[in-house]
């Protein structure tokens, strides 16, 4: 409680590396704060992606004690369902469980109701929606069509096979790139392609129906992205900057022109077309080019998602609930979605957007709900539920950086990463085991 006897509801939220990225929240905890006189939030923040950011954030969820709301990132989902509270409980508790059913929490309504569907998928297990979807984004394509229209290319492709061919038309031309397309070695690009052909990363339809024990890195799905990654690079139609995970040096490349096409995050989609437009290029948005040999299934989100604290007071849990439904009705998420770059993650939100004429002003913003939205819903398209998935994505890059810089066999070394992210998720179980067993 403050000094001053209104309740505190303490908000823990991962901050990107942007400058005033929070500061839209801190506004809302403001707005509400004001409006809520017997309630004070408080935001203090957390680097998940620098240094050893994260390392200290799952420490954070170890030691058992947390603040009444925890943003977490999307890989951390497993363990933030894990972890276990000091007193020997679950650490947190689900947001659908707390609501119970209200329509209404001191005043504010409820939206829980109202999440876009592949976001409440992916935070749902058993049919009961555990945190709130806050940050969402998915992968989209960028296109450089003043350079595609030069090579006789009107349309954004939208297939292995169409980029494949538009990359070998845009480096045969005069004074062309040097490369038709370029996207960082990360995980998230394998749990993409995964998904969008139907496959699963681990058993347990992708630990929806059960907790996660086996994975499977060398599927069939996940290798006829790998052979086709590494003809591209072998072609030079893929620019393979030689750096793990970089995002900002891929995008770098798409600006300058030395790439037609980029693959990068949708949070990326006002940044990479302004500094297009900066750069004399105009920069169209699409969806992630699918698998054009099997049928469409959906695509894989990111960002990050609020969990509740359990074990608050009702006092607290109460104030805590009420600030979510704040931040999150349609015009707080139409405004995060504004100043963020994440999918506007309700409903709600967006139809206020399509109404205020956004989506006709920047249609670049379009792409990613239409991508999510077109999920078919399976186990697949939710995307993989699994402990140190963060881990999974680390055996990934290695790999695929081993068959781009060292020719490795593509089945062989898959199924090396296999072997190493199966002992790790073996290690991860057993230690929730014993965890539990202790407590």
């Amino acid at each position: 409680m403050a000094g001053d006897g209104r309740i505190v509801v303490e908000v823990l939220l991962a901050d990107h590396p942007f400058d005033g990225f929070l500061n839209p929240m801190r506004r809302r905890a403001a707005e509400f704060s004001a409006a809520h006189p017997g309630y004070e939030v408080r935001i203090s923040t957390y680097r998940y992606w620098s240094g050893t950011g994260r390392e200290e954030f799952i420490r954070l969820l170890d030691q058992g004690r947390v603040p009444a709301l925890v943003d977490v990132f999307f890989t951390e989902t497993q363990h933030a369902r894990d972890a276990v509270a000091a007193t020997g409980g679950p650490l947190f508790t689900p947001v659908q469980r707390a609501v119970a059913g209200r329509r209404e929490i001191l005043g504010e309504p409820v939206v829980l109701n109202d999440f876009v569907d592949a976001a409440r998928r992916y935070y749902s297990y058993g049919g009961e929606l555990v945190s709130m979807p806050f940050s969402v984004s998915t992968g989209l394509l960028y296109a450089n069509m003043t350079m595609l229209r030069a090579a006789g290319i009107t349309e954004v492709p939208q297939d292995w096979a169409g980029l494949e061919a538009a990359c070998r038309a845009v480096v045969r031309l005069e004074g062309g790139p040097s490369h038709g397309v370029a996207w960082a070695v990360d995980g998230w690009f394998f749990q993409h392609v995964v998904c969008e052909q139907g496959g699963l990363l681990v058993d347990h339809a992708n630990g929806r129906s059960g907790r996660a024990r086996k994975v499977d890195l060398a599927s069939e799905e996940l290798l006829a992205w790998a052979t086709w990654w590494q003809r591209l690079h072998r072609d030079g139609l893929y620019l393979h900057t030689g750096v793990a995970q970089d995002w900002a040096g891929t995008m770098e490349a798409f600006v300058e022109g030395r790439v037609a096409f980029l693959y990068s995050s949708s949070v990326m989609a006002q940044p990479v077309v302004s500094a297009g437009a900066k750069a004399g290029i105009e920069v169209v948005a699409g969806r992630l080019p699918r698998n054009g040999a099997v049928p469409y299934s959906g695509d894989v989100l990111g960002g990050d998602s609020l969990w509740l604290a359990a074990g608050l007071s009702p006092e607290v849990e109460d104030g805590a609930l009420a600030f979510l439904q704040y931040m999150l009705n349609p015009e707080g998420a139409a405004a995060w979605h504004r100043s963020s770059g994440f999918i506007p993650v309700t409903h709600g939100s967006h139809r206020l957007l399509e109404a205020e004429g956004w989506f006709t002003e920047k249609p670049h913003h379009r792409e990613a709900p239409m991508q999510l939205g077109a999920s078919d819903g399976s186990p697949a398209a939710t995307g993989a539920l699994v402990g140190d998935l963060s881990g999974m994505h680390a055996d990934l890059v290695q790999a695929m950086t081993d068959v781009l810089e060292r020719g490795a066999d593509p089945a062989r070394r898959f199924a090396q990463a296999t072997v190493a992210a199966q002992r790790r998720l073996d290690d991860y179980n057993r230690q929730i085991a014993e965890r539990h067993a202790v407590r």
